[in-house]
């Protein structure tokens, strides 16, 4: 509707307002939209139509959590195919008993990282492991960080920054380990921060990952240092805390998935851990938070 604020200019609208006119405003907002409330107000974040690089990592709890890991690229996996985006492995170190000590994955589609950025911290996993002979139940834990795909636009590398280096492939990473220099290792000379893939038999192919997995590294380091700013005066809480959050428990004996950041608990893991429409609820849950919470945000700072 052309009478509708546009949302850059919600806070013009706000600052005009007493703080009585305020608490009614926002009461009819909520009547009026309802769920669409957020799409009218919130300010969607650039990388939120990005493409994303997925990094998965065994935590605390030995070949436990490796398997738990392994359990939760799958899940992730099938959930892109369930949402219909492009999966693709960029690195794979699986452990000896078909766990994963550490993958990486390039996920790309329409809005994949404003849905999977919510996925980002520690998932940790209570079960009793098959390994255990005494029915003891363990904790442990993985890492997930969601990092999203600079576009051209976003990021710019000067070559000349780039240290680029060949060697053999070696170890249980690459799937076609084999004699050739194909290998590849790039380092950012002036920030230090480096990737490697030895995933393909082809060169070329693994340099390519291997410079998508550097782009969207310091495209990360580029977009936390602009959230620092933005949120040091702010106290928006989901999505924003980064991978040293535990933000979710996966506890079998109870059946049972807790979403801490959210207080919200489901039930029948392993229909979760499909990654269809149960952890698509979840995600779709969190982003309403999150969106709740932002909203609060900018309604709060223009009553002050």
């Amino acid at each position: 509707n052309a009478s509708e604020p546009a949302p850059d200019s919600l806070n013009t609208v706000c600052s005009s307002l007493n703080p009585h006119q305020i608490q009614q405003s926002k009461e009819l907002w909520l009547h009026i939209h309802g769920c669409n409330v957020s799409l009218l107000l919130i300010p969607s974040e650039e990388t939120d139509n990005s493409d994303l690089v997925m990094e998965v990592t065994a935590g605390v709890g030995g070949q436990e959590a490796m398997l738990f890991t392994s359990e939760i690229f799958d899940m992730y996996q099938r959930y892109a195919a369930y949402k219909k985006w492009k999966f693709e492995i960029l690195e794979y170190f699986p452990s000896e008993i078909g766990g994963l000590r550490h993958a990486v994955a390039s996920i790309a589609g329409i809005e994949a990282y404003k849905y999977m950025k919510f996925e980002g911290g520690v998932h940790r996993v209570q079960r009793v492991p098959k390994t255990e002979k005494q029915g003891r139940i363990h904790t442990s834990t993985m890492t997930v960080a969601i990092l999203p795909q600079p576009s051209e636009m976003n990021l710019k590398i000067n070559p000349k920054d780039l240290r680029i280096e060949t060697k053999r492939a070696s170890g249980a990473g690459g799937q076609h380990v084999n004699t050739t220099d194909s290998a590849v290792r790039i380092v950012h000379i002036p920030t230090g921060v480096a990737s490697e893939c030895q995933q393909e038999r082809s060169q070329i192919r693994n340099k390519e990952k291997a410079m998508q997995m550097l782009c969207a590294k310091l495209y990360n380091i580029k977009l936390e240092e602009e959230t620092k700013k933005r949120n040091s005066v702010r106290k928006i809480q989901i999505g924003t805390k980064g991978r040293s959050e535990k933000i979710r428990t996966y506890n079998f004996p109870q059946d049972r998935i807790t979403d801490h950041r959210i207080s919200r608990s489901v039930h029948h893991v392993e229909s979760f851990m499909l990654g269809e429409e149960m952890l698509d609820e979840m995600i779709q849950t969190l982003r309403e938070y999150a969106d709740y919470e932002s909203l609060m945000e900018i309604i709060s700072e223009n009553e002050k």
